[in-house]
């Protein structure tokens, strides 16, 4: 399945109120990052900007002038979109705005477009690798050390937060990607597979560079040996006293609630 990550800037926070949306970023990521495909539209809101608005994505009331409005390019967005899995930093905010302006059209809103198990929160699996820590855009790349350098000079663009959402995603997934492993059922049925001759696929050396990269990330990211890095003595160690911090805090609790 395709999978496409999305980003949408506004003239404010209230789509039921009357903002609009003034640019949509989509990139594409291939199975080592971004493609050369992305949807990139500035769009005229037919409405002013309050200028706390224009600071935080420089986008100016006067850039907007002449530009489509989303009626125009809606069709164009959709055929982009359709069926894909979509990856929203904050999805709530965005698909809200985007079914708000496709509502008006008469459009089928995002959920139909796409399928609603294929709206992707980045936010949520960002909570599940990094839990109690700022999870913005802007903390997961200082994280993962991803450049944003040309954010701070050009303002929240939609393409460009989408390529960092990119970046972003691509570290996330693999991490999830091994809780889901994990998490797996098992079947119940077993079978002999030991006269069966499997083939031996090995790894390329550009997917061995490109696991090693990920994983160097995810190990600046932990600030510091990831789990595969520790041996068996040392892991069971780190697990233990994980285990008993968890058992004194749930202890503390009893006692609290003992003398509610």
């Amino acid at each position: 399945m395709r999978e496409i990550c999305l980003d949408t800037e506004t003239t404010g926070m209230a789509a039921k109120e009357g903002d609009r949306i003034i640019e949509i970023g989509c990139v594409e990521l291939g199975e080592h990052g971004l493609t050369d495909k992305n949807f990139h539209e500035y769009i005229d809101p037919e409405r002013q900007m309050e200028a706390e608005v224009i600071r935080v994505h420089k986008i100016t009331n006067e850039f907007l002038v002449g530009k489509p409005k989303f009626a125009d390019i809606a069709d164009k967005f959709i055929e982009f979109v359709q069926g894909a899995r979509l990856i929203i930093h904050n999805a709530q905010f965005d698909i809200g705005f985007l079914n708000e302006e496709l509502r008006k059209l008469g459009k089928p809103s995002m959920e139909e477009i796409c399928g609603k198990d294929n709206i992707i929160d980045s936010m949520e699996l960002a909570k599940a690798a990094f839990p109690q820590m700022h999870n913005s855009l802007d903390a997961l790349c200082k994280r993962l050390e991803i450049d944003t350098t040309r954010r701070v000079k050009e303002g929240h663009g939609a393409l460009l937060d989408a390529e960092l959402l990119g970046q972003v995603y691509l570290v996330l997934k693999q991490q999830q990607g091994i809780l889901e492993i994990d998490a797996a059922p098992v079947s119940a049925d077993v079978h002999d597979i030991s006269d069966v001759e499997l083939p031996v696929i090995r790894a390329t050396e550009e997917d061995l560079s490109e696991n090693e990269r990920v994983l160097e990330m995810v190990r600046k990211a932990a600030k510091g040996p990831a789990l595969y890095d520790l041996d068996e003595e040392t892991f069971n160690a780190k697990r233990k006293e994980e285990q008993d911090a968890l058992d004194a805090k749930e202890a503390k609790l009893q006692d609290l609630l003992k003398n509610l």
